[in-house]
């Protein structure tokens, strides 16, 4: 480990380069539940460039393994550190180089916190649309190592749809320069899109050029509320089928909303079996929401409320942003899946998941993006109960099991990290899995990228 800290310090500050183990176990892990973290050699913390590529050359050289880490959001165990490694955390690469209104694109660096960027285009018209819940917390580079989403994909879609460009640093400490800065190209292979999403198993995202758009009109909401979940997938199948396109299309179920209720004392009825919120940014919401409002009412809503400004939207909205924070207080820990299902299918997933809390005896409520079917079960359980645990295991695996059988996928914005490797070799299949991980021989021979993460 002497050798090692010492060719790190040899291009690095020395407060870029931590040793004290207990500051290192600070960067060990992210949000992740059942992930097992390692202890690092060291936290090397890089402003620049060529500092990245000194870390990559000194690991190469060394074959010593490097994870690289954001804000360490994350729920997948992506950012958890390796037993003898360097977690290389891209925090302080942390500014806006470039705002450009007229091809509407910002470059950025990898450190960049979600919500600074979205401010920063805000003040000149513009907007960044992906806004993961962890918005004010997570980075660009995090985004772009998981392909995170947020609430408003429904409409405007997920972050690999916004990097248009990448600067990133080799496994051996090249400089590669990825896609383009205009609003067409397809030269070659797109080995941007291969980048979003790798997790950190392929290179180190140093710089990322992001597409714009015109910052919308405020956004109205309308709340539905429904006796079943299947009514409100009813509901959600018909909005869709309609022709519209909601900036927002989220979904409760009775267990979150009994779980907010307790939390927030809102008042919701206890006999809401889910609740529906759908926004709307255009130009004319109101007509919109009194369009889905109809649809809502004939798939069998109890009651539909549409606000009649942005204050009384964000209001409607605070149940959804409570949701996670209130179910963690049934009893003190979370474990978040993200399966993925078709949204004609959302009914069946959420009666699914009611039925595997009951098989298990665990509380279990699902939030979801509705509008593109990405759904959070969220598990409750206390970890220092042993067999409380280990049902939550079992309860996440089948959780996921159920949203495959439902023509689904694993992980919508989550990513695999730790917590999922060997759910993505059952969706992927041999043949697939043989396939990514020639890809990742093939940028990273030496294996030293993030290591035992994804595959």
């Amino acid at each position: 480990m002497e050798h090692l800290v010492a060719r790190l310090r040899e291009e690095l500050p020395a407060e870029a380069v931590l040793t004290d183990h207990d500051v290192m176990a600070a960067y060990a892990h992210d949000m992740a539940s059942f992930c097992p973290a390692g202890r690092p050699a060291a936290v090397v913390l890089p402003r620049t460039v060529d500092q990245v590529r000194h870390v990559m050359r000194t690991a190469s050289a060394l074959r010593v393994p490097v994870v690289p880490q954001g804000a360490r959001t994350g729920l997948s165990g992506a950012a958890n550190a390796v037993d003898g490694g360097i977690v290389l955390s891209l925090v302080r690469m942390d500014r806006i180089l470039e705002i450009d209104p007229v091809n509407r694109i910002a470059v950025v660096e990898p450190g960049v916190v979600n919500a600074d960027l979205t401010k920063a285009v805000q003040a000149q018209g513009l907007t960044y649309p992906p806004d993961p819940s962890s918005w004010e917390q997570c980075t660009i580079g995090g985004n772009i190592g998981t392909a995170s989403g947020g609430l408003c994909c429904v409409k405007y879609g997920v972050t690999a749809e916004y990097v248009l460009g990448l600067e990133v640093v080799l496994a051996d400490g090249r400089l590669l320069r990825t896609g383009r800065r205009t609003a067409k190209g397809v030269a070659g292979y797109d080995l941007t899109r291969l980048f979003v999403g790798s997790e950190g198993t392929l290179g180190i995202v140093v710089r990322a050029v992001l597409a714009l758009r015109p910052a919308p009109p405020p956004q109205l909401v309308l709340a539905a509320e429904f006796p079943s979940a299947q009514a409100a997938g009813e509901a959600v199948c018909a909005v869709m089928a309609a022709g519209h396109t909601p900036s927002l299309l989220e979904l409760m179920d009775a267990t979150t909303l009994a779980a907010v209720n307790r939390l927030t004392r809102m008042g919701l009825p206890e006999s809401t079996g889910a609740l529906l919120l759908c926004g709307f940014d255009t130009p004319d919401p109101a007509a919109s929401l009194a369009a889905v409002g109809e649809l809502c009412a004939a798939a069998g809503a109890s009651e539909v409320v549409p606000a009649g400004d942005p204050a009384e939207s964000e209001l409607l909205l605070a149940a959804r942003r409570s949701a996670l924070v209130a179910l963690e207080a049934v009893t003190g820990t979370t474990m978040i899946d993200d399966v993925c299902v078709p949204r004609s299918r959302l009914a069946e997933l959420l009666d699914g998941v009611a039925a595997i809390g009951e098989r298990h005896r665990l509380t279990i409520g699902v939030v979801a993006h509705a509008g593109d079917g990405n759904t959070h079960p969220t598990v409750c359980f206390d970890p220092r109960d042993e067999d409380q645990s280990r049902r939550a295991r079992e309860s996440f695996d089948d959780i996921m099991a159920l949203g495959l059988e439902l023509d689904g996928t694993i992980t919508g914005e989550h990513g695999v990290g730790v917590l999922k490797r060997e759910w993505l070799a059952r969706e992927l299949g041999p043949v697939g899995l043989e396939m990514q991980r020639a890809v990742k021989a093939a940028f990273d021979p030496l294996g030293i990228l993030n290591p035992d993460k994804v595959f």
